[in-house]
């Protein structure tokens, strides 16, 4: 059940969109996401309305201005060893696009399960 928020600078197209959109479902439904379960968000930017530092931390080659943060809110209880396998697969998912492992900035956010309502103010797995 996870919500993911990519946000970049404006300017990408629509099909890169979906071609990065389609990269991390696919990083997500080899841990087991099931394929339908994909709610992605898109937050394109102005330049000067996204600040990062181009080398932290200690990168051996600065971001460019492809850098781009994903934010994948997940329920409890995954494990760091299935995280690793989701950053793996993502970045290697991401340079088949042209997104280069330095310019992926990856957060997981957890929820309890009881915090998810799909629809119709229900929650479904409480």
């Amino acid at each position: 059940m996870p919500l993911v928020t990519i946000t970049q600078v404006k300017g990408r197209t629509a099909e890169q969109k979906k071609k990065i959109g389609d990269a991390i479902q696919a990083a997500l439904v080899e841990t087991g996401v099931p394929v339908a379960d994909r709610f992605q968000r898109f937050i394109d930017l102005e330049a000067d309305d996204f600040i990062y530092d181009n080398n932290y931390p200690d990168l051996n080659k600065p971001r460019t201005g492809a850098f781009t943060v994903i934010e994948i809110l997940l329920s409890v209880g995954r494990s760091v060893k299935v995280k690793k396998k989701i950053l793996g697969s993502l970045v290697a998912q991401l340079k088949t696009v042209g997104i280069e492992p330095n310019d992926v900035f990856v957060v997981f956010k957890e929820t309890s399960w009881e915090n998810w309502a799909f629809a119709n103010g229900e929650i479904l797995h409480a």
